[in-house]
């Protein structure tokens, strides 16, 4: 019973209290709102203020920006009329000149004009005084014809005639001018350009022979070289293509041949044979052939060790032989191997000097007689097949035509050609480059006198300097001093195209004129 009153009593309890509670809250919460809401206000107001504060500052700063911008334009724009007002007055000035100059070509122009005419008369006042001038020279000319007993043409004829004679005799003698003055400055520089080469390239000059002594230890080898009824030296002469000459000379053996390549071939076989012992036809065939292969070897390394020595970079295979065969081949007693290396190194110092390609001229100074280690059943001249061997292997274009044209055997395309010309005669007319035989010798010196005295006013000749110069003695009646200038060259381009000699010949035309009285 207790407890149904209490909880009823309780629950109002809670409920009154819940009510005090919530009224009590309510009251609070309408204080702080309106405290917030005052709060509020005063915000906005401030915020208001200073929203204010803040456009009249931003206001004044963009016044003040437009005026500062104002300001500058205004500047701007009055210096831009400034310089308008400054072109304006170079435009005034400017127009001013040119209706000056305008002004003053009106004038020139009216004054040529008033000179086109004046001349215009002058040109027709002139042309009238030709044709005056004109008859007058016509009735000159007939009263001359009648006078003189001849017509224009005969008149004519005889000045040409007195005419041609007198050209003839001035221009004998401005080519004597000419040609003496191209001959000094051509030969001073010739000279200078041919002595730095000489004396800069030092060559050996070896002379060959055509036989080859081979010296043994005892006389008793020569019967083992002979053999049997002579099988072994029968044997020996037909595998080397070489006469074995076995005669009196103590402990020596000669052999003979014109091939130097040969000779070699039978002089290191026969060694080979007589340090062996072993000496029959079927041995000697062996070692001939062994030798053979060995300079065959030896040629080929030759060739590439000369293209090193010179300087010049590797070429074909074949060529390389050929350089090497050199050594083996010999032009008029002048080995050619040394021959072909002195060209190489007179053409590279006379390109040098001449601006042109040292490389070029030096190869084809080497390659120039290549066509003479070629086998003798090929005909031609050697320096047409060598310049076919070098076509064959891709020598360059210059190389090639410079070998075959040393010889003008083809016409001469390039420098380079006539410095292999001039380096080949240089070398082959070195004191003991070459030897030729006397009668040879004494024939050529007959064909050189005979040469130059078959030209009309001709007396005597005489060929001097071992043929190096001939001296020609002319009728002074005859041949004036022009002309014998003229005969000097005539016969020289004679001697150059019939007769083949080492170096070259000067031709010297001596007129000689003596008057002589007696005082009684």
């Amino acid at each position: 019973m207790d407890l149904m009153i209490f909880i009823p009593m309780v629950v109002a309890i809670a409920a009154a209290a819940f009510a005090a509670g919530w009224y009590v809250n309510v009251r609070s919460g309408r204080k702080k709102i309106n405290s917030a809401e005052e709060r509020a206000k005063r915000i906005l107001e401030e915020a208001e203020r200073d929203a204010n504060a803040l456009k009249r500052e931003k206001l004044l700063e963009v016044k003040d920006e437009w005026y500062r911008k104002k300001k500058e334009a205004d500047a701007e724009i009055q210096s831009k009329r400034n310089k308008l007002q400054a072109f304006e007055k170079q435009l005034e000035g400017r127009e001013e000149n040119v209706d000056r100059k305008l002004d003053l070509l009106n004038k020139k122009e009216s004054a040529l004009q008033q000179t086109e005419r004046e001349q215009a008369e002058r040109r027709k006042r002139l042309e009238e005084r030709e044709g005056e001038l004109k008859k007058l020279l016509e009735e000159q000319n007939i009263r001359l014809e009648r006078i003189a007993g001849v017509t224009r043409e005969e008149a004519k004829k005889q000045l040409m005639d007195n005419l041609l004679e007198v050209v003839k005799t001035e221009s004998a003698q401005m080519l004597k001018e000419i040609r003496d003055q191209a001959r000094e400055e051509g030969k001073k520089e010739a000279q200078k350009i041919i002595i730095q080469a000489i004396q800069r390239t030092a060559a050996d000059h070896t002379v060959e022979s055509s036989v080859s002594v081979l010296t043994l230890e005892s006389d008793e080898l020569k019967g083992r070289i002979i053999g049997r009824e002579g099988r072994n030296i029968r044997a020996f002469e037909a595998a080397t293509g070489v006469d074995v000459i076995v005669d009196d000379t103590p402990e020596a053996v000669i052999l003979s041949g014109f091939d130097p390549f040969r000779r070699e071939v039978a002089r290191q076989a026969l060694e080979r044979l007589i340090a062996d012992g072993r000496i029959h036809p079927a041995r000697i065939e062996e070692v001939v052939e062994k030798v053979k292969k060995e300079l065959d070897e030896e040629v080929l390394r030759l060739g590439e060790n000369t293209l090193l020595e010179i300087g010049l970079h590797s070429a074909h295979a074949e060529i390389c032989r050929h350089i090497g065969r050199m050594k083996y081949r010999s032009s008029y007693g002048q080995n050619l191997l040394q021959h072909s290396i002195e060209v190489a190194y007179l053409m590279s110092v006379m390109a040098g000097e001449l601006r042109l390609d040292p490389m070029l001229a030096k190869r084809a100074g080497l390659l120039h007689d290549i066509g003479k280690t070629v086998d003798k059943s090929v005909e031609g001249p050697h320096a047409l097949i060598g310049y076919e061997l070098c076509k064959k292997y891709n020598e360059h274009p210059i190389v090639c035509n410079a070998v075959g044209s040393h010889h003008e055997d083809i016409p001469m395309e390039h420098p380079i050609a006539s410095l292999v010309q001039a380096a080949d005669a240089i070398s082959g007319a070195r004191p003991g480059a070459r030897r030729e035989s006397v009668e040879g010798y004494v024939k050529r010196l007959e064909k050189l006198e005979q040469v130059a005295k078959s030209f009309p006013g001709v007396l005597t000749t005489y060929a001097i300097q071992a043929g190096r110069e001939v001296r020609v003695i002319v009728n002074h009646d005859a041949i004036d001093d022009a002309r014998a200038d003229q005969l000097s060259h005539d016969i020289a381009n004679k001697i150059q195209q019939e007769m083949e000699y080492p170096g070259q010949i000067k031709v010297t035309v001596i007129r000689e004129f003596r008057s002589v009285a007696y005082a009684k």
